[in-house]
């Protein structure tokens, strides 16, 4: 069964964590929450999520994607080493590392960007460009492995390039 990775921290953007988690779930994908070691996480409005894994317990071995959502978790996510090892694991590998609204950040941490195409939200643009990445004002984009999108509005495509690329994973292992 796959299982991919949704990184939260406090200050997360609501339907960005929850919004991927519950249509993974619906396509019958394991989604696990990690977070960076506490019990539970805030959004910005106080909506709680319990981690299910810290990232310190993670193993990029045993997962075929992370996704990355916004709001300011982002900023805190980047801190944590192991966040940034894991991300990068998970790209190089060729799995699926997908980032949304600020979640770019830990893209940006990890040292992924070089010569990719990406989006993010505007107030991040300069951080991605800095990085490497050549940036693109569309509502996702896709360039191989990485998927990228700019903020809530664009979660609907965001989240079906994500189906499509576990997906398209699942007829390449049969």
């Amino acid at each position: 069964m796959k299982k991919v990775a949704v990184l939260v921290e406090d200050n997360y953007q609501v339907l960005e964590v929850w919004y991927p988690y519950l249509r993974l779930c619906e396509e019958a994908i394991e989604t696990v929450f990690v977070g960076t070691g506490k019990e539970s996480y805030y959004s910005k409005e106080g909506y709680p999520v319990k981690e299910e894994v810290s990232i310190k317990e993670v193993k990029a071995d045993d997962y075929c994607g992370v996704i990355i959502p916004g709001g300011y978790a982002p900023d805190i996510l980047r801190r944590y080493s192991q966040v940034n090892e894991f991300v990068r694991e998970i790209y190089k590998a060729g799995k699926l590392t997908a980032a949304i609204c600020h979640g770019g950040w830990v893209l940006v941490s990890a040292g992924v960007l070089k010569d990719k195409k990406a989006t993010c939200f505007c107030a991040i643009k300069d951080d991605l460009v800095n990085a490497g990445a050549q940036f693109m004002d569309r509502e996702v984009v896709v360039d191989n492995n990485l998927i990228t999108s700019r903020n809530p509005y664009d979660l609907p495509v965001f989240c079906k390039e994500i189906i499509k690329f576990l997906k398209a994973g699942e007829s390449n292992e049969n």
